[in-house]
């Protein structure tokens, strides 16, 4: 990718199309626009997580997704082209083993919420899901390799795991918790 931006407004898109990669041009309703659209918007809510206190080695392993994340997304922009390492997977393996060893098991559904940073991890983990969605319509419609997807699904289950984290983390040392859905049945059975 030794191409590098040095005009943004370049008008070549006024017609509905957008450049690839590759030079090719191409529709920015196309199912690779989305799902490379899907992938930037998960990185810039991961960048807006980034604002919020959190531990620093959760910082440091947002950071590190990103960045796998701009490859990811330049490698769905670039058709045929590997950008996204092996490495990549395994280090969201890693994560997510390591995060979820230090949390209690889950006995009930849990919601969005709970610290500003907690819920943003949310948000992070539904568009994730969102960009999954659209790399698998992608993959159904043109060749794409398999890593992009499994990435995007790792990463949606970390940020799950990071939300549970994040809601536990205090910078003044207190422990939080998750926010616990509550059904009806569990409402009426509480009243009676």
């Amino acid at each position: 990718m030794a191409n590098r931006l040095s005009q943004i407004a370049t008008r070549t898109g006024d017609d509905g199309s957008t450049g690839l990669g590759d030079n090719t041009r191409v529709s920015k309703d196309s199912l690779r626009v989305h799902a490379m659209g899907d992938v930037d918007e998960l990185n810039s809510h991961i960048g807006l997580l980034l604002c919020e206190d959190m531990p620093g080695d959760v910082r440091e392993l947002l950071i590190d997704i990103q960045h796998q994340l701009f490859n990811l997304g330049g490698e769905l922009s670039i058709p045929g082209f590997e950008l996204l390492k092996p490495e990549a997977l395994l280090s969201l393996d890693q994560a997510l083993q390591t995060y979820n060893s230090q949390l209690p098991r889950l006995q009930e559904f849990i919601l969005p919420a709970g610290t500003r940073a907690a819920a943003q991890a949310h948000v992070c983990r539904t568009v994730a899901r969102r960009a999954e969605r659209a790399v698998v319509a992608l993959g159904q419609a043109e060749t794409v390799r398999e890593a992009p997807r499994h990435y995007l699904n790792r990463l949606s289950d970390l940020m799950f795991v990071l939300s549970r984290v994040l809601n536990r983390f205090r910078p003044d040392g207190s422990v939080g918790d998750d926010v616990y859905w509550k059904s009806e049945r569990l409402a009426r059975s509480t009243a009676d």
